[in-house]
């Protein structure tokens, strides 16, 4: 086997030395995902451990708002990774991503109530959720060139679309985890301590990405790491691709969070079923969700990025507001999930192609850089506000001023397909790295 640092090139790869590839860099998007997306679902049971008595609604708004921050510091780690990887090469950027993670979610299963130390307990989970967006920021510019690099030039819409596939698993473990300890554990014991442990697993499944790392072979080239890699200056030549890159990400995002983490809290406080309902919801639905993305993924080399994202933004501005209306009335679980799932499915046409349409509009000397920094930013702005935004107008009594705004940012997304460019006709991965 190629050794961790060896950089060989993506056409003289084996079929099981890139699956091999595929799963190591794969793994390490899992466990990253995992340990981010738990916060969010376990929001609900340890809002009061941190912040002082006061209504469930405020004590929600304060830890979604610490969620928020965390997305404000992915273009951080988005711009130190992409630098790193582009100038020292993809593999060992992901690693110290993922270890970093872990780092986060230990902090967290660890930390101290406010009852035991006061104010430093919601100071110390904005720190662990700095720690965390910092590391998701690299790990997703990273994860996304090095899967697109990876994968050979006829199916890379294929091989691409598993950094969702395990961005998703991630998700649906943690899901699937707070499930099983809802049903071990008493409702004061999730309360109490069962959240602490879906951080532990997280903390202990990040240590297992150095067994990976072998696996990894590293895509970018000594000759493409010049003096100019992984330099802003260098990416200001790319203005039109990182303008692509934030408008579909803008829609994408907010339209992903809108319909996995927030939609746990939507079906509680509007349609008002119960959290294990929900919860089961959620992973019925992430399951499907998570096997459509190899499908439009293929679909994607056949018809291009382009096209699939066409879909995705008219779609999503035709039917979200519908969408989430309706929801909001379900009238029983079985409607609640349909609807739920119409909602996902309308974004796999975004995410199934997210990592490798952005891969696709940059020169690999700032491939991870452009990636991680374009995404980064507009994730923080659109993704990682989408709970806040949606809890801020439930409070006023608007609720419904929330599907519009999701609606408008799709809008956005649909004038950003429309121009960007066909990677049909030119695309930077097929050019010569040796």
């Amino acid at each position: 086997m190629t050794s961790s640092h060896a950089t060989v090139s993506t056409d003289e790869l084996s079929h099981t030395s890139r699956i091999k590839a595929i799963v190591a860099g794969s793994a390490g998007n899992l466990i990253e995902w995992y340990g981010f997306f738990v916060y969010a679902l376990t929001a609900l049971y340890f809002s009061g451990s941190f912040f002082p008595k006061s209504s469930e609604m405020i004590q929600l708004i304060a830890t979604s708002a610490i969620f928020a921050v965390g997305f404000f510091f992915r273009p951080v780690g988005g711009w130190y990774f992409g630098r790193f990887a582009d100038r020292n090469g993809r593999q060992a950027a992901m690693v110290v991503s993922v270890l970093l993670m872990g780092l986060g979610s230990l902090m967290i299963a660890v930390l101290p109530t406010y009852a035991q130390i006061g104010v430093f307990a919601p100071i110390l989970l904005l720190l662990s959720r700095i720690i965390q967006g910092f590391s998701t920021g690299g790990q997703y510019g990273t994860a996304a060139t090095y899967l697109s690099e990876i994968a050979g030039k006829n199916r890379r819409g294929f091989y691409s679309s598993f950094q969702y596939v395990t961005l998703i698993c991630g998700q649906l473990l943690a899901t699937a985890l707070i499930i099983l300890l809802s049903h071990i554990l008493s409702p004061d014991a999730m309360k109490s301590y069962g959240w602490r442990i879906a951080f532990l697993v997280g903390a202990i499944g990040a240590g297992t990405i150095l067994l990976f790392r072998h696996a990894m072979h590293e895509t970018s080239t000594a000759a493409t790491r010049s003096k100019n890699a992984g330099k802003i200056g260098e990416l200001k030549k790319h203005i039109p691709a990182c303008l692509t890159v934030a408008g579909l990400t803008a829609g994408g995002s907010l339209s992903f969070y809108t319909f996995t983490t927030y939609m746990q809290k939507y079906l509680v406080g509007t349609t008002h079923l119960s959290k294990d309902t929900a919860n089961n919801i959620m992973l019925g639905a992430l399951t499907i969700f998570m096997c459509l993305q190899p499908i439009v993924g293929s679909l994607a080399d056949k018809v291009g990025r382009r096209n699939i994202l066409m879909t995705f933004a008219i779609l999503g501005t035709l039917f979200t507001l519908p969408i989430l209306a309706a929801i909001a009335h379900a009238n029983s679980p079985l409607v609640a999930f349909g609807l739920v799932m119409a909602g996902l499915v309308i974004n796999t046409f975004y995410t199934a192609v997210s990592g490798l349409f952005k891969a696709e509009l940059f020169p690999m000397h700032v491939r991870a850089l452009g990636v991680g920094l374009s995404y980064g930013i507009a994730n923080a702005i659109f993704g990682g506000t989408a709970e806040n935004v949606a809890l801020g107008f439930k409070a006023a009594n608007h609720e419904h001023y929330f599907y519009w705004y999701v609606t408008i940012i799709c809008a956005i997304s649909v004038v950003t397909a429309i121009f960007m460019r066909d990677t049909r006709k030119f695309n930077p991965l097929d050019v010569p790295t040796e």
